[in-house]
């Protein structure tokens, strides 16, 4: 049976240095969890083809703004159709049963009391310094804690975001993500 995977990517360049071409922007690292295996794991841009192995074995893609921002990006590396592979993105969820556009820092800080260890431009800035140890934390650390708000809102059907007077709970159905796929293999991956 097959298992879901969260993961957030960081991009080398801005929305505005590339002409909002996100094909353009790069990926300079990715971060995953994997429920099969259980583990974590920090890869960088020639590591990919990892990543793609993994995916094609998965029941979900997981993740914060994954398909406006994270897939677009991830497509130029990848020699299939990333949208053919079944995907779940917590925000457009969330948006859809708001109306509003949160960030993941609004969302963790009223559902689980933390808040992220940095943000994408910083990660950018981090980038170019060299500063890939830093780099990989900082992916590491929204991967952990886009996995922390999933798994919240599976256990306890809702999760909270901010108002004007506190949180506001709303109710999600995030365990359906959770159960196990029938076996659905894609093999688009070359073992170079």
């Amino acid at each position: 049976m097959q298992k879901p995977i969260i993961f957030d990517l960081e991009s080398k360049y801005t929305l505005k240095e590339k002409g909002y071409d996100k094909s353009r922007l790069g990926v300079s690292v990715l971060g995953f969890y994997d429920y099969q295996t259980d583990s974590y794991e920090v890869l960088e841009e020639a590591d990919l083809p990892k990543f793609f192995k993994v995916v094609e074995h998965c029941s979900y893609l997981i993740g914060y703004n994954i398909v406006s921002f994270d897939i677009p990006v991830l497509q130029s590396y990848y020699a299939g159709d990333l949208a053919s592979i079944p995907v779940f993105d917590l925000m457009t969820d969330i948006k859809n049963k708001t109306g509003k556009r949160f960030g993941l820092n609004d969302l963790a800080s009223a559902t689980l009391g933390e808040v992220k260890s940095g943000n994408g431009l910083s990660a950018i800035f981090l980038y170019r310094e060299g500063k890939l140890d830093e780099l990989k934390q900082y992916c590491y650390d929204d991967v952990v804690l886009t996995k922390k708000l999933f798994d919240y809102g599976v256990k306890h059907n809702q999760i909270f975001y901010p108002d004007v007077y506190d949180k506001t709970a709303v109710s999600v159905n995030w365990s359906k993500y959770m159960q196990d796929q029938p076996k659905k293999d894609i093999n688009l991956t070359l073992p170079f």
